[in-house]
């Protein structure tokens, strides 16, 4: 594993937050590490790994709304990607809607966004945590650092 010092991460973004915003959620919709851009993060579709297998960054990050906050990122993200689709469906077939179809699509496509935006969802909310408590080098690591030190 690479050790990545936290400053040399957090350098050149220093003068320009907007752009290390930008980056890391380029990072995020790409499905890699918001902080170091690496890939691996993904266990499968729907876990996580604990840490970056580069940076060592946790992906469950502390504090005591994280993980409600991740939550509610994923499901107003996907209902208001749904909501877009229906506005543009209604409108581009305007007047001649498949009421019958919409009867099964409109459930299903609310019941299944929030499982295919889940790793997009959740590293995105991960970027934005970042970006307003940025990691400290506790943080960054295997894990096992706490452990070494205590012993």
């Amino acid at each position: 594993m690479v050790k990545l010092n936290p400053q040399d991460i957090e350098r050149p973004f220093a003068k320009d937050p907007m752009r290390r915003m930008g980056t890391m959620v380029g990072r995020s919709l790409l499905l890699r590490c918001p902080q170091c851009g690496s890939r691996g993060l993904l266990a499968n579709w729907f876990k996580m790994n604990d840490r970056c297998p580069s940076c060592g960054l946790r992906v469950e990050r502390e504090g005591h709304d994280y993980m409600a906050g991740s939550v509610m990122f994923n499901l107003v993200l996907a209902e208001l990607i749904f909501a877009f689709v229906l506005v543009a469906y209604l409108l581009i077939v305007w007047p001649n809607v498949n009421w019958d179809m919409l009867e099964v699509a409109a459930p299903l496509g609310m019941a299944l966004a929030p499982f295919v935006l889940f790793p997009f969802s959740k590293l995105v909310w991960l970027a934005a945590d970042l970006a307003l408590r940025p990691a400290h080098a506790s943080e960054l690591g295997d894990g096992n650092s706490e452990a070494k030190g205590s012993t």
